[in-house]
């Protein structure tokens, strides 16, 4: 599988002995990418541009967790494990890894990263308003949040609804489950499915979100089902969207100046700023002492 990572060209591969590995996706000849393609399977790396057989591609540090591969360009960095805290324990239960990859889906969207982010910690204080059908199936009354480590749960119990067919038939479950790992991934699940959701930033008015769909059951007898389950998905997208667009546009506004979060819906929010503060207060400071 290959990505960008902090603008880093990056491929994960596991051998034949089953080790899972990551490079830069890099030919140490003349700089071309080794492989091209965004997945698939293959006996030798091999650049395209000069015909290079690769066996000394700059290792990445790469760990897995359930079924995600992650990989952190700094080989000091801290253990995966450690980064994410408490959520290794808490999704136990739920099972991740029996889902199958089923379908991606890519927005590019006009605003900043950070906005996105805040629009899914808000505690669900948005779903009425501007989730209709995603409401009908939720018991908002009892929706909480909790904040551990470098993580937020929002969770809340689900109830039978006929209000909005599509959303009625594809969440189902005694609860539905929204979690968020500092500091741009989301994890979406109810009974046989998993959405992700990698916020990615490109600019100060931009970011790009990448939504990933998994099911218990990929066959294609269910296959009407669960396109049918990604299209509800694709819509809260959609309604999120508008007003995260908005929201850009509004933050720009001479009129505007920093809101109150609320204590009982937006203690999400106050753990990435926190979070978010303190790392940009850090990386100020490991400037500061190499200018001097």
């Amino acid at each position: 599988m290959t990505a960008n990572v902090a603008g880093e060209p990056v491929v994960a591969v596991r051998g034949n002995d089953g080790v899972l590995r990551a490079f830069f996706n890099v030919c140490r000849h003349h700089a071309a990418a080794v492989v091209t393609e965004p997945c698939g399977q293959t006996q030798l790396l091999h650049c395209p541009y000069h015909g290079w057989n690769q066996n000394e591609l700059v290792p990445v540090k790469t760990e897995n967790w359930e079924s995600f591969v992650f990989v952190n360009p700094d080989p000091k960095a801290e253990s995966l494990t450690d980064f994410l805290g408490g959520l290794v324990k808490r999704v136990v239960p739920l099972g991740l890894n029996k889902l199958h990859y089923f379908d991606r889906r890519v927005y590019d969207i006009h605003c900043n990263w950070k906005v996105f982010v805040d629009n899914y910690l808000d505690g669900g204080y948005h779903v009425p308003h501007l989730h209709k059908g995603l409401n009908s199936v939720l018991d908002y009354k009892e929706y909480t949040i909790e904040n551990e480590d470098r993580y937020c749960l929002q969770s809340s119990p689900m109830v039978t609804s006929n209000e909005d067919t599509a959303t009625g038939a594809t969440r189902k479950g005694d609860r539905a489950w929204y979690f968020w790992q500092y500091p741009n991934l989301m994890i979406n699940c109810y009974e046989g499915y998993m959405d992700t959701n990698l916020v990615l930033p490109v600019d100060v008015d931009h970011c790009r979100v990448i939504f990933d769909f998994y099911f218990s059951d990929v066959s294609d007898a269910r296959r009407e089902y669960n396109q049918q389950s990604v299209l509800v998905g694709a819509r809260v997208q959609d309604e999120d969207l508008g007003i995260c667009e908005g929201v850009q546009r509004g933050l720009k506004s001479r009129a505007y100046r920093a809101g109150r979060l609320s204590v009982r819906r937006e203690a999400g929010e106050r753990l990435f700023h926190r979070l978010l503060a303190a790392d940009l207060k850090s990386g100020l400071g490991r400037t500061a002492a190499a200018a001097d």
